[in-house]
């Protein structure tokens, strides 16, 4: 039977007789199909690579836009994501959300079938793969209902960790099903060194850069059918109680994805340079997120029909102070590691595969470096710890206090990230800049471990701050803020390096995590919080 009507799993003798087994089978149903939400979300970052490895017709800077394209949309996505499961049930929406992966994935290789595939197909795609980062919202959502606050800081660190691993799988997986011709087509031939995890691909050999879409559908197909027959709603008031048919309750969830990919599309046409936007001045996109999380807010709550009571009731988030506060702290840990994951290949490229070469006094950066690193040999290595040591720090945290975990976090974060900074620099300003690569990665390896048990120890304070039913939304509410690091960070990357100074990303980043830090301090550990370490 896929509704529970029946559901008290703070209840010790029900958790270990029904609970414990029903709430397991959701989760490892739930993390493959996280990580597939991940994996399209986040394959532009690999993509892009290759584009470049392969000649496609566009600039550096136009291909960072698509993990920003993407980033926001994912983003913006989570916040209607965030309210589903209530509305529409787990087991509807894990469903009708990871089928949906099947429309980007299937577009993405049609498009890199033709390098005269024009450059707003790829947006429209990467503006689609968005729905895969709206996924982590409602996923996490979902299993916080499943398992008692005592056991939420492992369960949503498995979630999200393992979740987060598609990222991982991505970068490994993706390289790889482009050396061969898996699902036929014409490959094309590199006009750059490339790699995969196993080692680099000579400039001649053929690619076929299609399968980076096509390869998704292979896992996709089944876990959809896996989730609609393995997967449970939980029909209590507490949770979802007002579900209805299943094939109503898609339907406000597609209802409700469409206001996000509105409000998506009009932040981007404001951001993005002509001819596909209006190409608003770089500062101007933080007043655009800000406009896009109000209107998109504000459309949900316009909603007519029994959605809008429902919504009402989990809207009472917002007027939490913890809310606002955890999404900035979350942001720290979530954000930078979702926008370094989508930026940090191209990064790699662009700073490492080419050389700077002073010519007539003025830093070129066109020259390619023969000697530079594969990005598609080391990019995986970040996500791949962020992700693994994930339920480590929610372990870590169920046993010594959330917030703790956090502020020692925030403090190593600064230190990477100012470690990081100063590599990139040098790197940037040299005719050898692989000199520079192995200390650069060791930190950004660092950073991103931070940036996963960080992550693991805020689901354990959310956990805690938060009543049962607002633990939920608010969860989906500060990963939907967080999230927008995938479209915030390849964009400042970008911006920086197209001013030859990318270093200065860094050092933003960092000045940020020390404000997390004094947040984190002021209301979990020090002498006025409200919440001792929770």
């Amino acid at each position: 039977m896929s509704d529970i009507v029946n559901w008290d799993v703070e209840n010790t003798k029900f958790w270990e007789d029904e609970g414990k087994k029903v709430a397991n089978r959701n989760l490892w149903i739930s993390i493959p199909s996280l990580l597939c939400g991940f994996a399209v979300w986040l394959y532009w970052g690999i993509i892009t690579v290759q584009m470049l490895n392969l000649g496609f017709p566009f600039a550096k800077a136009e291909l960072f836009t698509l993990a920003g394209i993407a980033g926001l949309t994912g983003a913006t996505l989570r916040i209607p994501s965030s309210f589903f499961i209530r509305i529409a049930g787990g087991r509807n929406t894990i469903f009708f959300t990871t089928a949906l992966l099947m429309v980007p994935a299937i577009g993405t290789g049609m498009a890199l079938q033709d390098k005269d595939t024009p450059l707003w197909i790829f947006q429209l795609l990467a503006f689609l793969s968005g729905i895969g980062g709206g996924n982590f919202a409602s996923s996490m959502s979902n299993i916080s209902f499943f398992f008692p606050k005592r056991q939420q800081g492992l369960a949503l660190g498995l979630n999200a960790g393992l979740g987060n691993a598609g990222v991982t799988t991505m970068q490994i997986l993706v390289p790889l099903v482009m050396t061969f011709g898996i699902f036929g087509g014409t490959p094309m031939i590199l006009e750059n060194t490339s790699g995969t995890l196993i080692g680099k691909i000579p400039a001649g050999s053929e690619t076929y850069i299609h399968n980076a879409g096509y390869v998704w559908l292979l896992i996709l197909v089944p876990l959809a059918v896996m989730s609609w027959f393995g997967m449970n709603n939980i029909k209590t008031d507490a949770v979802s109680p007002d579900v209805g048919s299943a094939t109503g309750a898609m339907g406000k969830v597609a209802g409700l994805l469409l206001i996000g990919f509105c409000t998506a599309a009009a932040g981007l046409y404001i951001i993005l340079p002509a001819p596909t936007g209006l190409g608003a001045p770089d500062w101007a996109k933080w007043p655009v997120i800000a406009g896009i999380l109000f209107m998109t807010v504000v459309l949900m709550k316009m909603v007519p029909g029994d959605i809008k009571p429902n919504l009402q009731r989990q809207f009472k988030i917002f007027s939490n102070k913890h809310t606002w506060i955890m999404s900035v702290i979350y942001t720290m840990t979530f954000g930078s590691f979702i926008g370094y994951s989508a930026g940090f290949a191209l990064a790699i490229k662009v700073v490492f595969g080419y050389q700077h070469l002073m010519v007539d006094g003025v830093l070129t950066h066109n020259t390619v470096n023969a000697a530079g690193p594969s990005a598609l040999m080391y990019a995986w290595m970040g996500p791949f710890i962020g992700a693994l040591i994930r339920p480590v720090g929610g372990w870590i945290a169920d046993k010594v206090g959330g917030a703790k975990v956090t502020q020692i976090v925030a403090v190593i974060m600064i230190a990477s990230a100012l470690g990081v900074a100063y590599f990139l620099k040098q790197a940037y300003q040299s005719a050898t800049p692989e000199e520079f690569f192995l200390p650069f990665l060791i930190l950004f390896l660092v950073l991103f471990a931070a940036t996963g048990i960080g992550n693991g120890s805020t689901f354990r304070t959310i956990a805690m701050v938060f009543d049962k039913e607002q633990a939920g939304p608010a969860l989906g509410w500060t990963s939907a803020v967080a999230a927008y690091g995938a479209f915030v960070i390849p964009q400042v990357f970008g911006e920086q390096i197209k001013l030859a100074t990318p270093e200065n990303a860094l050092y933003g980043f960092a000045v940020f995590y020390l404000v997390c830090l004094v947040l984190n301090w002021w209301y979990y550990l020090g002498p006025k919080a409200e919440y001792k370490n929770p």
